[in-house]
């Protein structure tokens, strides 16, 4: 499948890019999406919560009455967890959340992504090309003569580029990444990928079941 590589300024260059079948044209497999998807949200979960247990709170471990005559059901100290003001009974405490896939899982997982959007024509191609400064009015102008300009977009670049990420900073659907850090959750929440031409020859490198380098 070949894609129509665009200028700066939004003009076709008159050249095309070939997106390679083992990347963008697989059978997608959802199970792996999914687990993919799990794995990058469990890593961004804190797992700082803490309640307070019955060994943690305040009170005094007397027993508040005998265990027998009094015709109440038997009760230990304040600090019991079905009185008020008593600890929690398994509470939460801190902890990872975090869970990892394997390579190929991680791998496979943005291809089956990538090729999901090569499926709905989904993905452009845009030459390598730096600002002199941030305008958001020229990433603006560069997506609406694209045509997607009120989509929600991932731009894939080939390095860190600060002044067209700060130039996205005010548009609330163009999500601008490195492509190294690109994951399946940024493919997949990104209704079109624009990616400049090294950002391209970099993910299909590194996707191709026999990749050139990790």
């Amino acid at each position: 499948m070949d894609v129509d590589i665009y200028q700066n300024d939004g003009v076709s260059s008159g050249r095309t890019a070939t997106l390679v079948p083992t990347v963008f044209d697989v059978e997608p497999n959802n199970h792996v999406i999914w687990l993919d998807v799990k794995r990058i949200q469990a890593h961004e979960r804190q797992g700082t919560s803490k309640t307070q247990e019955r060994s943690e709170v305040t009170g005094s471990t007397r027993k508040l009455y005998r265990q027998k005559g009094t015709g109440n059901a038997r009760v230990g100290d304040a600090k019991s967890p079905i009185r008020r003001d008593g600890g929690r009974a398994h509470g939460a405490r801190p902890r990872s959340y975090d869970h990892n896939l394997n390579l190929k899982e991680k791998r496979l997982a943005r291809r089956s992504a990538l090729s999901y959007k090569a499926e709905s024509d989904s993905v452009r191609v845009v030459e390598d090309y730096s600002m002199d400064r941030p305008s958001t009015r020229e990433l603006t102008d560069l997506l609406d003569l694209m045509e997607i300009g009120d989509e929600k977009v991932l731009f894939a670049t080939t390095e860190v580029e600060k002044e067209i990420y700060h130039s996205a900073q005010n548009l609330s659907k163009v999500n601008v990444r490195e492509v190294q850090s690109v994951n399946t959750v940024d493919i997949l929440d990104a209704d079109v990928v624009v990616f400049q031409e090294g950002a391209l020859d970099w993910m299909t490198q590194v996707l191709a079941p026999d990749p050139v380098h990790a």
